[in-house]
């Protein structure tokens, strides 16, 4: 599948790929991308499939995911990217690390392990199904329908930003989704599965978590190293799944040392 991506920085300079997180988009990460940039990496934004701009399928499994990532890689011509992924991106950089073990250099995994979570979007999921987008004329319209289902504005914020107008065939203006909520709806207990064909990755790895966090736990450490035996984990303190927008500069931070 031909991804839909954004890139800023230098072409000449090392690439660096990010793959953002569930109900997530290339969008999101465009602003700290250019501090990542000035790092002196050409950084490549992606939309995985059934998101963004990306097509849509009805196949969202890991290793579908990761042969698009080895088909954006090959198709761009890039030599041994780093690669983050963020929460099922980052699930999608680790499968992709096991499937193609000798395309890239370094791996950066953000609030995330390999390993399975239970189904905990189910409220999102139902709140985002419950918007009419037929009879939809604001964006407020949706955020009064969708706070019956998640009380964190900043939240309800992020997940609007899938929002936008599009034009219908006879002229008129409707609004749209940019996700592909049947399948995502369908698979999202595929999206917290662990990974396939699971086996040790050699390349130098950082985990970072958010310190109020639950999504990597101290006990979870030993298993990551069992498959990434040259990880090193960094949390960062007062953040909490979405690390990189929470405290974006100790992320660069985090990011840049790992990277040097």
């Amino acid at each position: 599948m031909k991804l839909y991506f954004r890139e800023v920085g230098d072409p000449a300079n090392q690439p660096l790929i990010i793959l953002h997180g569930l109900f997530g988009s290339s969008d999101n990460w465009l602003t700290i991308s250019k501090s990542i940039a000035a790092l002196g990496y050409r950084v490549i934004m992606v939309d995985q499939r059934n998101h963004g701009q990306s097509p849509r399928s009805d196949d969202h499994s890991y290793p579908a995911m990761a042969a698009d990532l080895h088909e954006l890689i090959l198709n761009l011509g890039l030599q041994q990217p780093v690669l983050v992924g963020h929460s099922m991106g980052g699930k999608t950089v680790m499968q992709y690390a096991m499937t193609y073990p000798t395309t890239f250099s370094k791996l950066v995994v953000v609030d995330i392990a390999p390993k399975f979570y239970p189904v905990h979007h189910a409220d999102i999921l139902r709140g985002l199904s419950a918007i009419d987008l037929s009879g939809l004329k604001t964006r407020n319209e949706a955020d009064d329908v969708l706070k019956d289902y998640e009380p964190i504005p900043t939240v309800r914020q992020f997940l609007l930003k899938n929002l936008y107008r599009d034009t219908n065939a006879d002229g008129s203006v409707a609004f749209n989704w940019r996700l592909n909520l049947p399948v995502i709806t369908r698979e999202i207990h595929g999206i917290g599965d662990e990974l396939t064909d699971m086996q040790p990755v050699p390349q130098p790895t950082l985990f970072i978590r958010g310190e109020r966090s639950p999504y990597i736990l101290d006990s979870d450490w030993p298993g990551i190293l069992r498959l990434f035996p040259h990880a090193k984990l960094v949390t960062i303190a007062e953040a909490g799944h979405w690390v990189q927008a929470e405290k974006p500069a100790e992320f660069v931070a985090a990011l840049g040392e790992f990277l040097v």
